[in-house]
């Protein structure tokens, strides 16, 4: 049962049953379960019941302690679902009015709409971001991420509707890993034309695995770099010409699957891209080793290149190299990404990158699952699975 109330700036709504969020207090402690029975929603707001949602690397960060995170808080910014209730205002990208029962995908952040960031079009970097699975849980704003049976979607937030045809497990990670993708391809083909270049790849977790789908779809040549056997495996079913150990020495070109001899092995052109996903320390001394004259490095990872990496600004210059660098993502980018999933799910095995799936409550188990490094996202599904 969903009751609506409606107010002259919004409208309260009363479920039953009682929306459900999963809190993690912080390091050291279980999740606990919270109910939230009714929820305040402002002009321009919408409540979607969550039909899947999956964890990234973002949850995982958090939960092992490598970043810091505002607690008590509820996690989580990969979800799909459906509305169940509408506050006056409340549009999708590109204007459509959203309407209950439409299914839907959301940004991962919420802008203000009235500072100069996102005025210029720049909601990701709004001054007064919020940030869905990031922000401390409040009055008010109880259901604010993904682990949980409801989200309380705010104004300022892109939403996007998604094709009942779409797996929820191909539909989920769109709101992170898809987005945050499609925009490092469009910051890499903004310089350098993606179309018959060679693209480096580093990071075979689902942001590159789904680069490189993109840029073999715009027609580029992908050499993935990893170190996990199975993520390399995959990269090949998602149109990598070429592979690469990335513990092997890049620097060798007989070096045991290193960069180099997967160029050369391949018969790629020399690389004027380079994708970073990965994360790793060596990633920009990577990028900046194998990249040709006049290319393009994005980077798209946190960490990237923190440790014994200098960059000389007389060689940037000296070789005309772009480093551009890419965190979070605009409406349009959100938008795009749906659109591509829609296209080629059924030509890569998207629905492969998500895993086991847990019960909303078996929060701390699916997790404990995903912290073993295993390759695929583990997920949880609210109405009860498993």
């Amino acid at each position: 049962m969903t009751r609506v109330r409606a107010r002259p700036t919004g409208r309260d709504v009363l479920l039953r049953p009682t929306p459900v969020a999963m809190v993690w207090p912080g390091a050291g402690y279980r999740h606990e379960a919270i109910a939230v029975p009714g929820v305040c929603l402002a002009r321009g707001d919408v409540l979607v019941a969550v039909e899947l949602a999956t964890a990234c690397g973002c949850v995982l960060d958090v939960t092992l302690a490598c970043r810091e995170a505002l607690v008590p808080v509820v996690l989580g910014h990969e979800q799909v679902g459906r509305i169940v209730a509408v506050a006056d205002g409340a549009v999708a990208a590109g204007g459509t009015p959203l309407v209950v029962g439409m299914r839907v995908v959301w940004s991962a952040t919420a802008g203000c709409g009235t500072c100069e960031r996102c005025e210029r079009g720049h909601a990701e970097s709004c001054r007064a971001l919020r940030g869905y699975g990031h922000d401390r849980v409040r009055r008010g704003w109880e259901l604010s991420g993904g682990f949980a049976s409801h989200v309380h979607v705010r104004a300022g937030t892109a939403l996007v509707l998604i094709d009942e045809s779409l797996p929820a497990t191909v539909a989920a990670p769109v709101s992170c890993a898809t987005a945050t993708a499609a925009a490092a391809v469009e910051a890499a083909d903004e310089r350098v034309p993606l179309a018959e270049s060679t693209v480096v790849i580093l990071g075979a977790g689902m942001r590159g695995l789904t680069a490189t789908a993109m840029v073999t779809d715009a027609g580029g040549r992908v050499v993935m770099s990893d170190p996990g056997s199975l993520r390399r495996s995959a990269a090949i079913n998602f149109g990598a010409v070429a592979v690469a150990d990335s513990r092997a020495g890049f620097r060798s070109a007989t070096g045991l699957g290193g960069v180099l001899a997967a160029l050369a092995a391949s018969g790629a052109r020399e690389p004027l891209v380079v994708l970073d996903f990965s994360g790793a320390p060596t990633g920009l001394s990577t990028a900046l080793a194998v990249v040709g004259g006049g290319g393009v490095i994005v980077l798209a990872a946190r960490g990237s290149g923190t440790e014994g990496t200098r960059v000389e600004p007389d060689m940037l210059s000296r070789r005309q190299l772009t480093l551009r660098g890419v965190h979070r993502y605009s409406e349009h980018h959100l938008a795009a990404a749906v659109e591509y999933l829609e296209r080629a799910w059924l030509r890569y095995p998207f629905a492969g990158l998500v895993g086991e799936t847990f019960a909303l409550e078996r929060v701390d188990d699916a997790l404990a699952l995903a912290a073993t490094g295993m390759h695929q996202r583990v997920a949880l599904d609210p109405r009860g699975h498993n």
